[in-house]
């Protein structure tokens, strides 16, 4: 079976398993697991940032940024198709008493002078004033898209100027910084919170790294010990991730090459399947009847996701070039099946 459905799905590899057999564990709530102390200090390390905190998901670490940098009754500035805002059970407001302020991205990428326009100073007391500006990046729904340095450091001189905070939702902060061939800490220094997933490209089982100044941290880690995150002999799980991030890019490059490949095959299929140029590791192709397309697929033991006329493929440490290569010739079998029963409809 090949799976593309999310790159959630790796597994822990020999060497992340043998780092789980071998952790030294201590009381992670406490602070004194030893493990996910040198988690964090080498998320520290690799950020940039004061001071970092493990924590189970991302849902919970974009909550605890949200509470931290004190959204309650303000507006939070999002691209409208943002996972933060449209993929976390609205938590956003339910939770953090937040409003989310959508703004309408060139494909999910968010535009300096945009972000200027829709700050609500607080003048207006009828309007929620603007308390956070949140980037994706990657950004999933659109695809993988890469918001570059450049872009990132003007959104952050804007936000400056404002008084405003920027936190960045990096749940696929690797790949982003492998397609522009920095390390992460060139894309995290124009933020002032930040975190990353452990459990996608990097491979490992669980968690979430939140990470950001000492002053916001502190408040953050209240936050995530409020939301349920104080977690016991947690070193069990920090232990693969630190494997993961002792040299993380050239997987990162790899799948973010693979989806190129992909995207390449279903050009070649047919033009009208891709929207856009794949960057790193999601491929969207559009299609009517997604559904029935990806069940068919599924059928020939390619396994992907539908929603509405698009379904996506992820590529991570699972998949290989055989991978792609069945991907491609499944979609090709299917589509052909279509325009026969087509014909003689």
């Amino acid at each position: 079976m090949h799976d593309f459905r999310s790159d959630t799905v790796t597994l822990p590899t020999p060497e992340m398993r043998a780092a789980i057999a071998a952790a030294r564990l201590g009381d992670a709530a406490r602070g004194d697991d030893p493990t996910v102390a040198e988690l964090e200090r080498l998320a520290c390390a690799m950020t940039g940032k004061d001071d970092a905190l493990f924590v189970p998901s991302g849902t919970m670490a974009n909550l605890a940024a949200l509470i931290a940098h004190g959204c309650r009754g303000g507006e939070v500035i999002v691209e409208e198709t943002a996972h933060i805002y449209n993929s976390e059970g609205g938590g956003l407001s339910v939770l953090a008493g937040a409003v989310p302020r959508p703004v309408k991205g060139k494909r999910g990428i968010l535009a300096s002078t945009d972000v200027e326009q829709a700050i609500r100073d607080g003048g207006d007391l009828a309007q929620a004033p603007t308390r956070l500006i949140c980037l994706e990046n990657t950004h999933n729904a659109a695809g993988g898209t890469v918001t570059t340095p450049a872009t990132m450091a003007a959104i952050h001189a804007v936000a400056r100027r404002a008084g405003i905070a920027v936190h960045l939702d990096g749940a696929r902060l690797f790949n982003a910084a492998a397609f522009v061939d920095v390390p992460i800490g060139e894309l995290c220094r124009h933020v002032d919170s930040l975190w990353f997933a452990l459990c996608k490209g990097l491979g490992g089982p669980v968690g979430a790294i939140l990470a950001g100044d000492a002053a916001f941290m502190l408040k953050a880690r209240r936050a995530a010990r409020m939301l349920g995150g104080g977690m016991r002999q947690a070193g069990l799980i920090a232990a693969p991730a630190i494997v993961a991030l002792q040299d993380p890019y050239p997987g990162h490059r790899r799948d973010n090459a693979l989806a190129r490949r992909l995207a390449e095959g279903l050009t070649a299929l047919s033009p009208a399947l891709m929207d856009g140029d794949v960057q790193t590791n999601i491929v969207n192709c559009f299609i009517d009847d997604a559904p029935a397309i990806t069940r068919a697929l599924g059928e020939r033991h390619v396994l992907a996701l539908a929603k509405g006329r698009r379904i996506r493929f992820v590529t991570h440490a699972q998949v290989d070039e055989t991978s792609i290569d069945a991907a491609i010739a499944a979609l090709a079998d299917v589509l052909a099946m279509h325009s026969r029963r087509s014909a003689h409809a």
